[in-house]
């Protein structure tokens, strides 16, 4: 399943970035960037979907996330957190690690291991103010966290996802106008057939992820100054009316249209 592309805002004088991620309820659609993600879970559960698969996270769950990969964070539960870093791709390239996609992305980090690392991307996070301490250590804990994944042999493979689903996925990623009873059709199965599947593959309801692809494709079209107007960029990106979308986005991205223009 390919997701949308997103250009990470990282400060310019910074190879890359760190954070401490909170469960806050908020939904992103699946996307890619060009930037190596890696993951360290604290606490709670969740899933992600990494292109066709589907991984199991629980904490000390380790996560890498390779630069154009598609991926959707799914499944969190209230107290889920985890560590967050990218890199830059020429902070990747001037370390020269191994590092490249694989099928054993997702590994189970033991307790020291894992509390040795959240220890040091909090020293890493604090030095955020001062680029030369930050990017030196940012650097240190790519290979750190290569390293312990290469020492680690705990692999969890995902699950592969059902032809159906990826290609209900497809049509709706092509035109998310269509009606569910026509992606069905698409995808060989009955309606309900496919929502019961497709909810169980990607932790993800069906309705959901059309909302999501209308979204993204209403952000795609509409930009303050241009032609289209909110609603007409709403009926574009195939919401049947202005308050089914003004239901539908603040339901989903947690504030109202408006509101996500201002900010």
């Amino acid at each position: 399943m390919t997701g949308q592309r997103v250009q990470l805002s990282l400060p310019a004088a910074h190879e890359g970035a760190v954070w401490h991620y909170r469960n806050a309820g908020v939904r992103y659609p699946m996307h890619r960037h060009v930037e190596l993600e890696f993951n360290l879970v604290l606490r709670g559960r969740a899933a992600y979907l990494l292109d066709d698969r589907r991984y199991e996270l629980s904490r000390h769950s380790t996560v890498w996330l390779f630069p154009t990969q598609s991926h959707l964070l799914l499944d969190q539960t209230p107290d889920y957190e985890m560590w967050i870093l990218v890199f830059r791709p020429a902070l990747v390239r001037r370390l020269a690690l191994p590092i490249k996609p694989s099928t054993a992305a997702c590994r189970e980090l033991g307790a020291g291991p894992a509390q040795r690392q959240a220890a040091l991307f909090g020293e890493v996070e604090g030095a955020v103010a001062d680029p030369v301490r930050f990017n030196a250590g940012l650097a240190y804990a790519l290979c750190t966290a290569w390293a312990a994944h290469q020492q680690t042999t705990a692999t969890t493979f995902g699950d592969t996802v059902h032809p159906a689903v990826e290609r209900a996925a497809k049509v709706l990623r092509d035109d998310p106008s269509h009606r569910l009873t026509e992606v069905a059709r698409n995808a060989g199965l009955s309606p309900s057939r496919l929502s019961r599947l497709f909810r169980e593959q990607t932790g993800v309801a069906l309705v959901d992820y059309r909302n999501r692809q209308r979204l993204e494709r209403f952000l795609a079209l509409y930009r303050p100054g241009q032609r289209h107007t909110i609603t007409e960029a709403a009926l574009a990106a195939g919401f049947g009316s202005y308050p089914q979308f003004h239901r539908v986005f603040t339901r989903l991205l947690g504030c109202s249209p408006k509101d996500y223009i201002r900010r």
